[in-house]
C-alpha cells in the first residue's frame, strides 16, 4: 500500500520524481541523520534514481555523494508519495522508497557543497523535515527498530 501526502490540484500536470531515501538512526535510536541545505531545509539523505539504477544502487550513490559514507541498507520501510510544488512552482510528485540503513566507513567528503549532515532529535522530525512523507517514513522506521 502506498501512502499519499499533499494535495493534488486538478488541472496541474505533475512530473513524477522517483527517489530512494535512507532512515539512519544513531546508536541510541533517538536521533536521525538528515541533510540540511544552505536554505536551512532538512531532508532525509537520498534522492532521484539515475540511468536505470536499482533502488539499492541509487541509495548507495546518493549516500556517498551527500554524506561521504558507505552504507549498509537494511529493511524496506515503505513507499509514499507527496504532491507538492517546487520552489520554481513546478507541480511534482515525489515517489519515495524508504529503507533503514547504517553508516559504514567514511569514504570521502560529501560532493554537495551546499548540503550538510545534521543529526536531529526524533521529536524534531515533524517540525524540521520539509516533506511529510519523510516524517511518515521516520515514524514507521522507528517502529521497525523496536
Amino acid at each position: 500500500m502506498v501512502e499519499i501526502f499533499g494535495e493534488k490540484i486538478d488541472g496541474l500536470d505533475y512530473q513524477i520524481r522517483k527517489g530512494v531515501y535512507a532512515i539512519v538512526f544513531n546508536s541510541e535510536n533517538d536521533k536521525i541523520l538528515t541533510v540540511k541545505n544552505s536554505k536551512g531545509h532538512y531532508f532525509l539523505p537520498g534522492g532521484g534514481i539515475e540511468n536505470n539504477e536499482g533502488n539499492q544502487e541509487c541509495l548507495e550513490r546518493e549516500m556517498l555523494e551527500e554524506t561521504g559514507y558507505k552504507v549498509s541498507i537494511g529493511s524496506f520501510i515503505g513507499n509514499a508519495k507527496r504532491y507538492f510544488q517546487s520552489t520554481k512552482n513546478e507541480p511534482l510528485i515525489n515517489d519515495g522508497y524508504f529503507y533503514l540503513a547504517k553508516l559504514l566507513d567514511k569514504m570521502q567528503e560529501p560532493i554537495e557543497n551546499d548540503q550538510f549532515i545534521k543529526w536531529i532529535d526524533i521529536e524534531s522530525v515533524r517540525e524540521l523535515l520539509v516533506h511529510e512523507h519523510h516524517c511518515w517514513a521516520v515514524n514507521k522506521g522507528s517502529k521497525i527498530l523496536v
